[in-house]
């Protein structure tokens, strides 16, 4: 249970659940500094307290701030922090050197910590096949009507950092049995009051503390949801005074210039009346301070975590222009050495076995029976977090955090799960665009319902509906068979498109292709990269002139093959890729279709391969291949190639036949970042590509297509626009909103 102080505040409904709202203030007033009282001889040394401000990255400045007090033995006796003040502040105090937090900051991946999910190669396979086909990143569900994630980050790699540094403290009694006593503050997000903790969990203390509104989910601990301790109490260092320290020293992170364009906007706006209302509660907070250590961040953002030493080198120098008067609270060389063992000897080792595994937060028997099968033993951290994150990656929970615990003696590890408050059922959304102009123009929008746990454990009922140029209905059941990787799953399915019609390179008619069937699959589950299918289809066909010459012919009929299928995909992300590879391998044999007198057998293999040369920039290859050996393609099964990322300078099966090939060799290099609430990376890249649809081996021509343009992993998915050229002069600016590789 944790024991709150509680201030009145602001009212909540002037809470701007907005990204930013830990930014620190603009403030550069100057305090004046009281002077310490004299010391006499045989009088204690006054207790120090440090109140760290919150700001997104420069809360790194933190760093250099402590390790300019330690060379100059100043020490710390109570620490207080808000938001990234409150993390840096708490890794101090469970008993880490500010050296030691320097070379600690450099090596971690704070992209990692950040990531609003498990990275794509830790997703399940069926969650991997979710974020391909629907790339809209809002995830929704349906469990109380349609609703989603009370914001865009769940934090299920802050969790796992904070358990990590928060692990040899689990069990202690109060925030004052740290190495050095230590206080965090929250926003009661209900009441809009000030939440101080000083015991209870330190790492979801911390997570509260750093909730930002909007970005981070809140916290909800005993009744209460909690977020960014920066809304009430920026710099506390009123709470540093009240946990007995005699002379506090500030640090305040200060705040990014703000320019006049940035004001032109919503988002700007908004950002900079939360930066406004902080700077009030800032205010209250300096007169409290002895000494204020005022930090210009000049240059940098609150997201530049990639930036990790000159930020420390910020808050090192900024101490430093203070030293004249910081240095009146430095100790001797004895008294250091005395603080430093009074220090030392309170700091707890981490744990190094977990005999006795606990799972909270959830009643799934299957999950917890699994984690408690795969975790105990020896205790490696590493393979804590890839465990939590996999079973994350299922699409379950929010986040999988741990504490530790001893039960009579026995070393344990409790494993928290928070399971997502408004799914399942899960609701994905897609947005698909493509083509070359008005001529060539095909959008469709859809969504994805997926029930799981149906039945059994792992049993899933996904429904797909996609409206527009091209329309889907389908549904399919996944059930795995007891405990073991088989499974099966019937399914069925409507679709319909348009489908050109060429005569040699001229476009005479576009088709509409319909089918309408369903099918049985028996499969094996290899783990999270690869999956193998065998089953029977069987649908009703037909193919009806939409546009163009009159005349033509209405193709209908059964269609029915036996078809095995093999999945490998160990790509890093679903839109881009910076590395891995995909493979498809489809083999067919068709025993039913319009026209066809014998079985026709078909096999098609399709791969992608993206090798990085850099941070920013990697090579990616494509080969396809199919074959229908030696018989004929009906037109339910001809191979088609033409179209974007499918020879960009043709038009979509503007090339038909019985056998193609195609390849494609290019790179993509990263030259921008997109703010947060718009994606991720934008890349600009160029490749060739050639192949060649042809009905026998007499009719074989190759054809090249050379592209370049911007491709962006947005909100909506990868967006990409460029332009292609054929050597014999064919061209287009092709356009694209959805998956492309």
């Amino acid at each position: 249970m944790f024991l709150p102080r509680i201030r009145r505040s602001f009212a909540a409904g002037s809470v701007l659940l907005f990204t930013l709202a830990c930014t620190p203030t603009f403030l550069s007033a100057q305090i004046e500094t009281p002077s310490p009282q004299p010391d006499a001889q045989s009088a204690p040394r006054p207790r120090i307290g440090v109140a760290l401000s919150g700001g997104g990255a420069l809360g790194l400045a933190h760093i250099g701030v402590l390790e300019w007090m330690e060379q100059n033995h100043i020490p710390i006796d109570r620490i207080a922090g808000t938001s990234m003040g409150s993390i840096i502040g708490a890794i101090y105090a469970t008993g880490m050197s500010a050296a030691e937090m320097h070379a600690y900051a450099v090596k971690i991946d704070w992209n990692q910590v950040l990531r609003a999910e498990p990275r794509y190669n830790e997703l399940s396979y069926r969650r991997k096949q979710d974020r391909r086909s629907y790339q809209l990143a809002a995830e929704l569900g349906l469990k109380h009507g349609i609703a989603g994630p009370n914001g865009l980050n769940p934090g299920q790699g802050v969790e796992l950092f904070l358990d990590r540094i928060a692990l040899p403290y689990s069990t202690i009694s109060s925030f004052d049995d740290l190495p050095t006593p230590f206080r965090c503050v929250a926003t009661d997000m209900a009441s809009g009051e000030e939440v101080v903790f000083k015991d209870g969990s330190l790492a979801q203390s911390l997570r509260a503390s750093m909730a930002i509104p909007g970005v981070f989910t809140p916290v909800q601990m005993n009744g209460r949801v909690l977020a960014d301790g920066g809304l009430v109490d920026n710099l506390p260092t009123g709470i540093a005074r009240e946990m007995g320290a005699d002379v506090v020293i500030g640090v305040d992170l200060g705040a990014p210039p703000v320019a006049a364009q940035e004001l032109q906007s919503l988002t700007g706006v908004l950002t900079r009346a939360v930066s406004i209302m902080i700077a009030a509660n800032e205010r209250r907070s300096m007169p409290l301070a002895n000494s204020l250590i005022l930090l210009d961040p000049g240059k940098f953002s609150i997201s530049d975590y990639s930036k990790v030493e000159q930020l420390i080198k910020l808050g090192y120098d900024g101490a430093n222009a203070k030293a004249d008067e910081l240095k009146r609270y430095a100790v001797s060389d004895a008294e250091w050495g005395q603080y430093l063992a009074e220090r030392g000897a309170r700091k707890l080792p981490r744990p190094t076995r977990e005999d006795a595994i606990e799972v909270t937060g959830t009643t799934q028997k299957p999950v917890i029976s699994r984690l408690e099968n795969t975790l105990g033993g020896p205790l490696d951290l590493d393979r804590v977090d890839r465990i939590l994150n996999v079973v994350t990656g299922e699409g379950q929970f929010d986040r999988l955090g741990y504490e530790g615990f001893v039960r009579k003696g026995v070393p344990g590890l409790r494993v928290v799960a928070h399971e997502k408050s408004y799914a399942p059922p899960f609701l994905d959304l897609a947005v698909n665009v493509d083509g070359s102009g008005v001529a060539a123009f095909n959008f469709s929008a859809g969504a994805r319902v997926t029930f799981t746990n149906v039945e059994h454990h792992g049993g899933e009922w996904r429904n797909d509906l996609i409206l527009g140029s091209s329309d889907l209905a389908a549904t399919e059941f996944y059930q795995p068979l007891a405990n073991t990787r088989f499974f099966v799953a019937p399914y069925a399915f409507i679709s319909k498109m348009a489908r050109n019609a060429f005569t040699g390179q001229t476009r005479v008619a576009v088709f509409g292709e319909e089918h309408a069937g369903g099918g049985f699959d028996l499969g094996y589950s290899f783990g999270r990269r690869d999956e193998l299918r065998f089953g029977y289809q069987i649908f009703s066909g037909r193919l009806t002139p939409l546009i163009g010459s009159t005349g033509l012919p209405t193709l209908s009929g059964s269609n029915g093959e036996f078809r095995t299928r093999y999945v490998w995909d160990n790509q890093d992300n679903p839109a881009i890729p910076r590395i891995g590879t995909r493979l498809i391998a489809t083999a067919s044999r068709v025993l039913q279709s319009p026209g066809l007198h014998h079985p026709l057998d078909q096999l098609e293999v399709q791969t992608s391969t993206f090798i990085p040369t850099g941070p920013k920039t990697s090579l990616f290859f494509s080969a396809d291949a199919g074959t229908t050996f030696h018989g004929t393609a009906t037109p339910f099964q001809v191979f088609a190639l033409g179209g974007p990322f499918r020879l960009g300078a043709y038009l979509p099966y503007e090339f038909v036949g019985n056998d193609y090939a195609y390849a494609a060799l290019g790179f993509r290099r990263e030259f921008y970042t997109l703010p947060q609430l718009a994606g991720r990376k934008v890349y600009w890249g160029g490749w060739y590509e050639a192949g060649s649809a042809f009905m026998n081996s007499d009719s074989l021509v190759v054809r090249g297509s050379a592209n370049a343009g911007v491709i962006a992993d947005t909100i909506l998915g990868p967006v990409a626009i460029f332009g292609s050229i054929s050597p014999t002069g064919q061209s287009r600016v092709n356009f694209s909103v959805g998956r492309l590789f």
